[in-house]
């Protein structure tokens, strides 16, 4: 039996290691045995009001980081128009202290964001996402935000921070704005993470990100010079891909995977 745990847990860590950066890495030890997922493992919980009648975005921030209200209210909508949460969508703001000097790796986010965790993500009819903001940066300062799990985001103040554009335009703020979106995004699965589109629009080259510019999933949202990519306003909502696709995701149409639970 160790042999076989052994072999399979091997077999993951190939399988998920393109998951890198913007996905950070996942421990695939502990997404076997611990029941964490990998970022999209609880789409369908969001998606669908059958089990999960309420979501909670628990947001743990340390002194400093605590994010704007435009981002918190900007996510809540766009989640609103795409889950189905009878029962509401909360925002919960903890100010933290991550106990963490120096860089971030994705496995830093997953054991500090657990310890910092007030409630588990599945609780009674409660769906629970947790989203960190700790000072310092990730390991490659060029990441604003990175999922971990299939419940877990970490967005990096400072380095949204540094990456307004010249004449503060897009500000901080706006920065901060799309990449809360982007990430939430990948905790929906979007793009390609748990499922296959039936439309074309994954990057070739930035794998679980959009091709198209006006789409929040669009690869370059995550990046520290994003400023540099867009001369007007920065995106902040799903395209008509993004959407057929959680839409598909939610009737079934779409097959998904890696589910830590379906309807």
């Amino acid at each position: 039996m160790k042999r076989f745990k052994t072999g399979v847990i091997l077999f993951l860590l190939l399988l998920l290691a393109p998951l890198s950066g913007c996905t950070g890495a996942t421990n695939a030890a502990n997404d076997l045995f611990e029941n964490y997922g990998i970022p999209g493992g609880l789409a369908l919980a969001c998606l669908d009001d059958s089990s999960y009648t309420r979501l909670v975005l628990e947001i743990d921030y340390e002194e400093g980081y605590k994010p704007e209200t435009s981002s918190t209210d900007m996510l809540v909508e766009r989640l609103e128009a795409v889950c189905d949460k009878p029962n509401g969508i909360d925002v919960k703001f903890t100010l933290s202290e991550f106990n963490h000097q120096g860089t971030w790796t994705a496995e830093d986010v997953r054991d500090k964001s657990r310890d910092a965790k007030e409630t588990e993500p599945r609780d009674g009819s409660t769906l629970t996402w947790q989203l960190i903001f700790p000072s310092n940066t990730y390991e490659d300062d060029n990441v604003l935000g990175v999922a971990v799990d299939a419940s877990t985001i970490a967005i990096f103040g400072e380095t949204v921070d540094d990456s307004a554009g010249w004449f503060n335009r897009p500000s901080a703020e706006e920065v901060e704005n799309s990449v809360m979106v982007h990430e939430v995004g990948h905790l929906l699965g979007l793009v390609n993470l748990v499922y296959t589109s039936p439309a074309d629009h994954e990057d070739s080259e930035n794998k679980g990100h959009s091709n198209n510019e006006d789409s929040v999933m669009y690869w370059a949202i995550n990046s520290r010079s994003v400023g540099s990519f867009f001369s007007g306003d920065l995106p902040t909502e799903f395209d008509q891909d993004d959407l057929n696709d959680l839409s598909g995701m939610a009737d079934g149409s779409i097959p998904t995977e890696n589910q830590l639970w379906r309807p």
